[in-house]
């Protein structure tokens, strides 16, 4: 009897396991099917509100919601909840319960009401007839807010998921999400950020002035290349208007009265940046140049501008693919596919000399001219044109500074302020300045590498790699591109045509410490400054037509929390920094 009773015994507890293991199995099953559907309705409800379909971003998020809400069920069961308890076993299962809480919590507090504000905030409504609705923007600013606050909560409970160590399925699931909701987030607090700035910069309260900046990275500048031409935006109740633009050297003679510090001083003076406007631009920091520029235009016209925008010719490119190509008075088509070419290369050939200068600027300015007045008409696709933006503004080639500190600060939480950030993570940025005063740049292949150590002790070895290749062609340049005017004669010596005289500085982390510079396997001395507390490493080299020159910044950096960056520089080719870098924890 005591043995069929201990069999009995077994056989329950057998059956109870299996049928646990079984309603586990099940709700797996479910809970994935429900994930994976919860998942694509998101990403469709996205992209319905990008494209202004509200009626299908609706029925998405509704969706969405429905396909989460079972997700979640299936994941928190009583055999669920059971095993999600145990040490190490439950892993998984308590991976799976973070993950459907938060895909339900992405459905119901942001798709579903961002469905509801994308009914009045659609592109179509937003850009009409060449006028941004301001008003409507702003009436949305509250909701959007709230938007962004739980899309921000739900990014951090998607970064907090715990590892589901040996199941792999959910650690993909864990990734995927994480990438979405990131992606998700950065959708609405961008769009959040423009309820607020936006309107008022765009004329809501009154007229705004904006000072715009062309610059030509064909010859490389701090802030990405030479301040090449300018106009004046208005924006008046969101209507933009531009004044015919002007050439670079308007700006001649002109004095900017301003006074950034004497650590900008040390570094620049010698440059003239605020009686040069060539020079103008060489620091990095938007914010500087931007003043700048505002100061020239006062003393120059006695007017003072709310602000400073700057774009480059690649960034027209995006626009132009999305507003469609522009034909010259002459019948000369300017497209996506070639005013980067025309603008940075071909119009120094169409005109060679020196005596051309006039006609090339004026050439340049109407090209930017037809663009701008395009981009500022009727537009038949404002998403594109938004997309067009988006993609010139993560690439750092537009670039918005506002006299007003209130609209400023905001901006400054954005990249596109292009500020040198006043913080201690991890930070590795590389600047490129011509000093030859030529134009071959637009033949600099760039690559960049930012490495570290691990996380013990209090400082870490790394090294920031930087490989310029001279790739201008063999013959058939004028001496305008390949010369090399800009060198002072006092400096008693030459360059053979065609050779990049470049200025390579490495703004690195707070605190960091340079161990030494190595040029083509050879030690180097490096100059050392200081901005906006931040150490600076300048090194100066010469690249001969078709060499290359390596340059190894090697570093001993304190070992800080924070997430490594290394910003890129907007040069004529899109430059991505390679960055191996542990982040620290706090």
């Amino acid at each position: 009897m005591r043995g069929r009773g201990f069999v009995l015994g077994a056989a329950v507890v057998l059956f109870a396991i299996l049928g646990l293991g079984i309603w586990i199995a099940v709700g797996a099953f479910q809970a994935k099917s429900n994930l994976e559907a919860a998942r694509t309705h998101a990403q469709e409800a996205k992209e319905a509100l990008l494209d202004g379909n509200t009626e299908a971003a609706s029925q998405s998020a509704d969706e969405a919601l429905v396909s989460a809400r079972d997700a979640r069920d299936a994941t928190h069961s009583i055999a669920w909840n059971m095993v999600s308890a145990l040490p190490w076993v439950g892993s998984p299962f308590k991976t799976g319960q973070q993950v459907t809480e938060v895909v339900l919590g992405l459905a119901s507090d942001v798709l579903r009401p961002a469905a509801d504000v994308g009914l009045t905030i659609a592109p179509d409504r937003l850009y009409r007839d060449g006028r941004v609705d301001v008003e409507l923007l702003r009436s949305q600013e509250a909701e959007l807010g709230e938007l962004a606050k739980n899309a921000t909560r739900l990014n951090g409970e998607a970064a907090a998921i715990t590892d589901p160590r040996y199941v792999s399925l959910l650690n993909d699931a864990r990734r995927h999400l994480q990438n979405q909701i990131s992606d998700v987030t950065s959708v609405i607090e961008n769009t959040a950020l423009a309820a607020r700035l936006a309107p008022s910069m765009m004329g809501a309260d009154g007229p705004r002035t904006y000072f715009m900046a062309f610059q030509t990275n064909a010859e490389a500048r701090g802030t990405g290349g030479l301040l090449g031409g300018y106009g004046i935006l208005r924006f008046d109740n969101g209507v933009p208007t531009v004044d015919s633009l002007a050439s670079n050297t308007d700006l001649k003679g002109a004095v900017a009265p301003v006074d950034l510090g004497f650590e900008f001083d040390q570094q620049y003076g010698f440059q003239q940046p605020f009686f040069d406007f060539r020079n103008s631009n060489i620091s990095p920091h938007f914010p500087y140049a931007a003043e700048i520029w505002q100061g020239m235009w006062l003393e120059q016209t006695g007017m003072k501008v709310d602000g400073v925008i700057a774009i480059d010719p690649v960034a027209l490119s995006y626009i132009l693919g999305a507003v469609g190509p522009v034909t010259m008075p002459d019948g000369e088509v300017i497209s996506r596919e070639n005013v980067v070419e025309l603008t940075e290369s071909t119009a120094y050939s169409r005109f060679p000399l020196e005596t051309d200068q006039a006609a090339r600027k004026q050439y340049l300015q109407d090209i930017a001219n037809a663009v701008v007045t395009k981009m500022t008409g009727q537009v038949k696709s404002p998403r594109l044109l938004l997309d067009a933006l988006g993609r010139a503004v993560s690439e750092r080639r537009i670039a918005v500074w506002s006299s007003l500190p209130e609209d400023q600060a905001l901006l400054e939480a954005t990249p596109i302020a292009h500020i040198i950030p006043d913080d201690s993570a991890p930070y590795a940025q590389v600047v490129i300045n011509n000093l030859a005063g030529n134009k071959l740049d637009y033949y600099l292949d760039t690559q960049i590498e930012y490495v570290a150590d691990g996380c013990n002790g209090d400082t870490r070895a790394s090294t920031v790699t930087v490989k310029l290749t001279n790739a201008v062609p063999a013959a058939g340049l004028p001496d305008y591109v390949v010369g090399a005017e800009g060198l002072s004669p006092d400096l008693g010596f030459t360059v053979p045509p065609g050779t990049n005289v470049t200025s390579v500085r490495l703004f690195g982390t707070k605190g960091a410490e340079l161990s030494g510079v190595i040029l083509n396997g050879e030690r180097v001395p490096a100059i050392h400054y200081t901005e906006r507390g931040r150490p600076v490493f300048e090194v100066q080299v010469i690249i001969t037509a078709g060499q290359t020159a390596n340059i190894m910044f090697q570093l001993s950096e304190p070992t800080v929390p924070g997430v490594p960056r290394a910003p890129s520089q907007p040069l004529v080719e899109t430059v991505v920094p390679q960055v191996m870098v542990p982040a620290c924890p706090g």
